[in-house]
């Protein structure tokens, strides 16, 4: 699999967690585009077409939750795969995002950026990317 054409939209507020997951990702191949909150990463998904897109649920002005529902119900963006990438670890949040169509879910506070990158490569490859 060639990662390098693969282009992940990853949506996360703290500059921290976006500066490592962004180099981290950028360094096993992937094209990395960036967005702090959901209301700017609904327009880059719109502009750029992500393959994948990895985002934060708690985030300003719009959330992961409101993000990801849009995102499904967008003609041109609902086929995408969402990986969720967060703090909240409750089962009813887990529940949730799974409804709403995310296709895998990761705590922040336990992730490595490797099962990140291992996450995002068994969803491209179930696609056929």
């Amino acid at each position: 699999m060639k990662e390098k054409s693969y282009k992940i939209l990853l949506i996360e507020d703290d500059p921290f967690i976006s500066r490592i997951c962004k180099n981290g990702l950028e360094r096993s191949g992937f094209n990395v585009i960036t967005a702090a909150e959901g209301e700017e990463g609904m327009k880059k998904a719109k502009e750029q077409n992500p393959d994948l897109i990895l985002s934060d649920l708690v985030m300003p002005h719009k959330n992961g939750f409101e993000t990801l529902e849009q995102i499904k119900k967008d003609k041109q963006l609902k086929d995408i795969p969402i990986i969720i990438l967060s703090n909240l670890g409750q089962e009813s949040d887990i529940q949730k995002i799974k409804e709403l169509g995310a296709v895998d879910y990761l705590i922040k506070s336990d992730f490595k950026m490797k099962e990140v990158v291992e996450k995002i490569k068994f969803h491209l490859a179930k696609l056929g990317k």
